[in-house]
């Protein structure tokens, strides 16, 4: 299977389980790789056939500025569900980077992986 990926977006949002985290806006960075037949969409140069990760980056972006949410597992688990069931993506790996939660770490996360990869 053939991977589309995104790397790095970042997104502002409200998210941390401390009072203090859930008055301010903080950082998150993700990375995505996403399966995805690209010969459909090659074979006629065809964007409508293909995984727009444009469309992707935007889906995320404004649905993760509209929330607020302690844990990064939970936003982890939620992204991963909305991009299969909206784009059809049969598997996908999933990072959520917190970059500025621990004060000596360049940063800190989770990484998933759910659906079957073929």
């Amino acid at each position: 299977m053939d991977i589309v990926f995104i790397n790095q977006l970042t997104v502002e949002t409200t998210i941390g389980a401390y009072d203090w985290e859930k008055t301010i806006k903080q950082t998150l960075k993700i990375d995505l790789e996403m399966a995805w037949d690209n010969r459909a969409p090659a074979l006629n140069d065809d964007l409508t056939k293909a995984l727009d990760y444009a469309t992707v980056s935007e889906r995320i972006t404004s649905w993760l500025e509209a929330q607020k949410i302690e844990l990064i597992e939970t936003v982890a688990e939620r992204i991963a569900e909305m991009l299969m069931d909206e784009f059809a993506i049969e598997w996908l790996k999933l990072t959520i980077h917190k970059p500025d939660a621990v004060a000596n770490a360049g940063g800190v996360g989770v990484m998933i992986e759910r659906g079957v990869k073929r």
